[in-house]
């Protein structure tokens, strides 16, 4: 059977133990951290934005120009990934994960001290966008750079299993940010957290920044960058290095992320209004739900990047692309039952093969591309997948059982960005382990 030992190490220095260590947790504390911001947005988008800033729209027409706004971050995510892996690429991991967290923070916490459309009237959803817009600069920079910082501290032979921990962030990060929610919906009234408690999750940003600074300070350059730049290997313009050398390895990168992303973000922001406006269940009860969802992905997660260090990635993606695209069907007639065990087996199903795409997916990416242009062609997949898949998942969702009045079209949908995924899985030529590798 091959296996997949990640990027030989030859010529670079390998991190001492400790080093490893730091730089896996850094990446885990400082990616939940950014997708508690990010996704908390999410989580808010579905639960109150419609009434604040969209007032005068029917309640259905309202709930998809929130979802818009979650979509407009994917825009701005490509010329994140642009900017921070041309910089990253030039400058180092460590310094472009710094500046993404604290540009992050800044508009999470902006975000909390929004007025809504009854205070400053058109100005409010302009504001929301323009902030959710930087919010996507924010996140189309730091994925690549966490993720490069964990994988190239990896020992040999266990790139998937380190790489996990920036992918941990996702999850973890929705689990904070519904337990948030939950904390603080649970805490007042329906009236009283559409008036101001939604924002106390916002606001709670500054405190995480803080945290997530402190733990990253204390990390050394990945010793890949580090080689590079003792070297003088740098590329001048990454950016075209890696269009004019590596276009199939980017093109096969942006399809590995399409059906994941796009069913994540069912999971992350269309189930919680799914369930509470079509089934009939309670906010706090949906939020439970997401939480138990967001648990398991992680879980599944681990399991998948430790797997793929054994049998490789390439076989690890497609199990999970699969996976995702049969538990597409079921999915909402468990949840239309609105009873909680089967709803919680309907999230459970869906973190199996959310896990099993997103475990290997910070190892695949760092040996689908040289050192040198690494961190832009990581950034600059990981952003096109993102708006090809989840960019605007939950407002098309929307749309589909409006238009449908059947959840078998979002299945459908669903469906039809796993096929993406399953193309660039089966076009992917996995090195190895006696092919010459890249650092």
């Amino acid at each position: 059977m091959t296996s997949t030992h990640g990027p030989s190490r030859a010529g670079v220095p390998a991190a001492s133990a400790g080093e490893v260590r730091r730089a896996a947790w850094a990446s885990l504390v400082g990616s939940t951290i950014e997708w508690y911001d990010f996704l908390v947005f999410a989580a808010a988008a579905g639960l109150v934005f419609g009434p604040l800033f969209f007032p005068g729209l029917e309640p259905a027409s309202a709930l998809l120009a929130s979802f818009a706004t979650i979509g407009v971050s994917f825009l701005a995510r490509p010329l994140g990934g642009i900017v921070a892996g041309h910089l990253g690429d030039r400058l180092g991991r460590k310094a472009m994960l710094v500046a993404t967290l604290l540009l992050m923070g800044g508009s999470t916490t902006a975000i909390g001290l929004l007025p809504g459309y009854a205070a400053i009237g058109v100005s409010a959803p302009i504001l929301l966008v323009l902030l959710r817009f930087v919010q996507g600069l924010s996140a189309g920079g730091e994925w690549g750079g966490a993720a490069l910082l964990a994988v190239e501290h990896a020992p040999p032979g266990r790139r998937g299993t380190y790489g996990a921990f920036p992918q941990l962030g996702g999850s973890l990060g929705l689990v904070l940010a519904n337990l948030a929610l939950l904390a603080v919906s649970s805490a007042t009234t329906p009236e009283q957290f559409l008036a101001w408690g939604w924002r106390v999750p916002f606001l709670l940003s500054v405190v995480l920044i803080g945290v997530g600074l402190a733990v990253r300070a204390g990390v050394a350059e990945s010793p890949v960058f580090a080689e590079l730049r003792r070297r003088g290997a740098r590329q001048r313009a990454p950016l075209a290095a890696l269009w004019g050398g590596h276009r199939r390895e980017l093109l096969i990168a942006t399809g590995l992320f399409v059906g994941l992303n796009l069913c994540g973000y069912i999971l992350i922001a269309f189930l919680g209004s799914y369930g509470s406006q079509r089934v009939g269940v309670s906010r706090s009860t949906m939020l439970v739900v997401g939480v138990f969802g967001a648990l398991s992905w992680a879980l599944w997660t681990v399991l998948g990047a430790r797997w793929s260090d054994r049998v490789g990635r390439r076989a690890v993606f497609l199990a999970g692309t699969v996976a995702l695209a049969v538990w597409a069907f079921p999915l909402f007639p468990l949840l239309a039952t609105a009873s909680l065990p089967l709803m919680l087996l309907a999230v459970f199903g869906l973190a199996f093969g959310l896990g099993l795409t997103y475990g290997p997916q910070a190892a695949a990416y760092a040996e689908l591309f040289p050192p040198a242009v690494r961190y832009s062609g990581s950034s600059l997949a990981y952003a096109a997948g993102s708006i090809l898949g989840g960019g605007f998942a939950p407002m098309v969702a929307s749309w589909l059982l409006a238009r449908t009045g059947s959840a078998l079209a979002v299945s459908a949908y669903m469906a039809l960005g796993c096929a993406i995924t399953l193309v660039a899985v089966l076009a992917w030529r996995e090195p190895s382990s006696a092919e010459p590798a890249r650092r």
